[in-house]
């Protein structure tokens, strides 16, 4: 009786995981094929604008060693000479190699917009010649290919602040679709095992045969992958990833560091200095071998005003097409004095992850062959609700067996 009763159990618990695997499949499939297809898209999107870019991205200019970059506030002014916009400029990018242009941006969001063309009223970055202020090129950020393929890959074009979860809901369900799928791939033996791990079509004609071992064995070598990539996309969509991510990573810790509290009584520097330059100076020193550090001009934005009690905080990026090895530096933001400085190696490793999320989510943190990897995975979990609705559709319209003819 016992062997039996188990039997039954297990009978009962791969019926309802067979259900939740079908029932999330139709109602999901197609959203999971674009959040797929424009995932894929995504991946190699630093290098392709590294390749796009190249012409602006250095300037070119002649006879470095005898000249000195142009202040920060007398670059902003070129740039409103030339460029024209009615918006301030909302951060700058600058790097340490010199040879490369500086990269300003006009950002301005208004929260209260339902779609992704009205909450972004502007959204471009300006290449400068650092020696000569002149403007090497305007890009369009906000209708840039790859700003299009993120926000329907995010949000759908709606409102990122809702818009997220249109995405992420789904992307929870194929969560489970992929644990329940590896659950029914997983071989009740080993002479079935065979058969699950590689196709065998040598003697195969039946389209319907083949068709699931696509589903099946395709999904199974890309579900491992895929599970990777689904956590650290819905890290961007919900709270409690965030927070259950940055726990496990730093041992049981539940505040991530929060360093807007830093202040100093100094007073604003004398017309003749600029803060943005002594900060500049300093990190260029402090950082010889990053890549390129960033920071708020602190102007007062239509949609986004900045407290004006807070530091000026510098973040520097240690690669050019890496996020995760990144430095946090904290000065006054009166008289550019140094409050803080956080290195790469002082963050606990769940700031760490938290850096690496995103390298993570598109394979960059293992270079090319983890973009590879990525984009392969993305690919085959788009053809998963194809494939899938094919395999239930066959089984809905295979035609009964004729009963046989009774012989007198």
């Amino acid at each position: 009786m016992k062997p039996r009763t188990s039997k039954k159990k297990k009978s009962f618990f791969k019926t309802w995981i067979k259900k939740l695997h079908l029932y999330f499949g139709l109602a999901i499939g197609f959203i999971i094929i674009i959040v797929s297809i424009t995932g894929a898209l995504y991946v190699f999107k630093e290098d392709f604008e590294k390749a796009a870019r190249k012409e602006f991205t250095h300037h070119h200019e002649a006879n470095t060693s005898t000249k000195s970059v142009l202040p920060i506030n007398t670059l902003e002014k070129h740039i409103e000479q030339q460029v024209g916009e009615p918006y301030p400029l909302h951060w700058v990018e600058i790097p340490i190699d010199k040879s490369k242009s500086y990269k300003f941006f006009y950002f301005e969001r208004d929260p209260d917009a339902w779609n992704y063309f009205q909450e972004y009223p502007i959204y471009k970055s300006v290449y400068i010649n650092p020696y000569s202020g002149k403007v090497l090129s305007v890009q369009d950020e906000k209708m840039n290919f790859f700003a299009l393929v993120k926000s329907v890959h995010w949000s759908f074009f709606l409102n990122s602040d809702w818009g997220k979860y249109v995405v992420g809901i789904p992307v929870l369900c194929f969560l489970l679709m992929l644990i329940s799928g590896i659950i029914l791939w997983w071989p009740k033996n080993k002479a079935s095992r065979k058969q699950r791990f590689w196709f065998q079509w040598k003697n195969i004609k039946n389209w319907r045969r083949k068709n699931y071992d696509l589903h099946s064995i395709l999904g199974f070598y890309a579900s491992f992958i895929a599970l990777i990539v689904a956590i650290t996309g819905l890290f961007y969509s919900f709270y409690f990833i965030q927070a259950a991510l940055y726990f496990t990573f730093s041992g049981g810790s539940t505040a991530y560091p929060d360093y807007a509290h830093l202040k100093s009584p100094d007073k604003p520097l004398a017309p003749t200095e600029h803060v943005f330059d002594r900060v500049a100076k300093q990190i260029d020193q402090m950082y010889p071998d990053a890549s390129a550090y960033s920071f708020d001009l602190g102007h007062e934005h239509p949609f986004d005003h900045e407290d004006p009690d807070s530091n000026l905080p510098v973040y520097v990026r240690g690669y050019d097409q890496k996020y995760y090895k990144y430095s946090e530096v904290f000065f006054d933001k009166n008289s550019g004095r140094l409050l803080l400085n956080r290195p790469y190696e002082s963050r606990n490793f769940g700031e760490k992850y938290i850096a690496a999320n995103y390298d993570i989510h598109v394979g960059a943190i293992l270079g090319i062959f983890g973009k590879i990897l990525a984009l392969i995975s993305s690919l085959i979990c788009a053809s998963l609700p194809i494939t899938g609705f094919l395999v239930w559709w066959g089984r809905k319209k295979k035609k009964p067996k004729k009963a046989a003819i009774a012989q007198p």
